[in-house]
């Protein structure tokens, strides 16, 4: 009747060496999904970077204007995730870049569902804790603003999110911790959990033909209007009319920063613009700003079922450990599990 040490070794066959590879693609499965389209606009554009010492005078000048701003709204590209290891799309080695050049998609250098928060991220957060940043709008897919901990209220994720699903009928949004299987607002092998819906549930990332979710275009813009300051960051806002979205602020007065390694089309509209990293551009604001960076921790959870059946003097123990998210779910960050008595 006793419960015996249990090992289960990381398998080593070719099977899992080939899932290992699979899944390092993983991150770069949105761009594998969407639709073909010809035309994706400028890619592979030089990038420029600021003199150290120029740059930090424009680091100066953003920090000023971010602690003046009343109603500071952050918009935000692929840039900003690279630095986890999530390549972007336009820049020299961008997925669209080398795709034009016949080069295919690069390899990503870890799984999607292991990306975390970069500093730009974390720094976000921090900034809205402390009441300088009412709003975010975000054209990645990473779920990396919702990870990091940034408020869903004050977030609009304009091409959706690769770990969000949600019901078509009573509109619950699911975060997941696995990249769901499909995009283009397309049905999901899951349900509502709501007892009196039961709805099947949809994925919300975008394809190319695919308008922009209402709700979030509509708040977007609406903050943008608001805004006295729209700082642009990681992003060479090309993609409509997601890229208009920061010149309504200049129409109501207020004004436009730019940090991006590669010049953009709205550059002329812009009160300032940045061409740097973006970690090292925020990590200097913040400092000017006297405001900690919090570290990003990581946290998963799982779901673990516990039986035993008797039979005569024998006591027989099963263990399943599933996810959080449904019994079918994928453990994608669980490599091996160790049962100690």
């Amino acid at each position: 009747g006793d419960l015996h040490s249990i090992r289960l070794p990381r398998r080593k066959t070719a099977t899992g060496l080939e899932n290992l590879k699979k899944s390092r693609k993983m991150s770069l499965g949105y761009a594998e999904k969407l639709s073909y389209r010809e035309d994706v606009g400028t890619v592979g554009m030089p990038e420029k970077f600021d003199s150290p010492k120029l740059l930090q005078g424009k680091i100066e000048e953003l920090a000023v204007m971010v602690q003046k701003s009343k109603h500071l709204v952050v918009f935000t590209g692929a840039g900003i995730s690279t630095s986890s290891g999530i390549p972007d799309f336009r820049g020299p080695k961008g997925v669209w870049t080398l795709q034009r050049a016949g080069k295919g998609v690069p390899d990503a250098s870890l799984p999607f569902h292991r990306a975390a928060p970069t500093l730009t991220h974390m720094a976000l957060v921090e900034l809205e804790r402390a009441g300088l940043l009412k709003f975010v709008i975000s054209q990645n897919v990473d779920s990396l603003h919702l990870r990091s901990g940034f408020p869903r209220e004050k977030l609009a994720e304009l091409h959706g999110n690769s770990f969000k699903e949600v019901c078509p009928c009573c509109k619950t949004e699911y975060l997941r911790d696995f990249e769901i299987e499909t995009i283009g607002l397309k049905d999901t092998p899951r349900r509502c959990a709501d007892k009196n819906c039961g709805a099947r549930l949809k994925d919300t990332v975008l394809d190319w033909e695919d308008a922009l979710p209402p709700e979030e275009m509509n708040s977007a813009e609406e903050q943008c209007r608001t805004a006295d300051l729209v700082l642009c960051l990681g992003t060479s806002l090309q993609i409509t009319p997601a890229c208009n979205m920061p010149l309504l602020s200049i129409k109501n007065g207020g004004k436009v920063a730019i940090v991006n390694l590669q010049a953009t089309p709205k550059d002329k509209k812009a009160s300032l613009v940045i061409h740097g990293l973006v970690d090292k551009v925020i990590a200097g604001v913040m400092c000017i700003l006297s405001l900690r960076i919090p570290p990003y921790i990581r946290t998963d959870f799982i779901q673990l079922l516990l039986r035993h059946t008797v039979k005569k003097k024998c006591v027989r123990w099963t263990l399943r450990v599933t996810s959080v998210h449904g019994m079918r779910a994928p453990l994608s960050f669980l490599r091996s599990i160790e049962v100690i008595q």
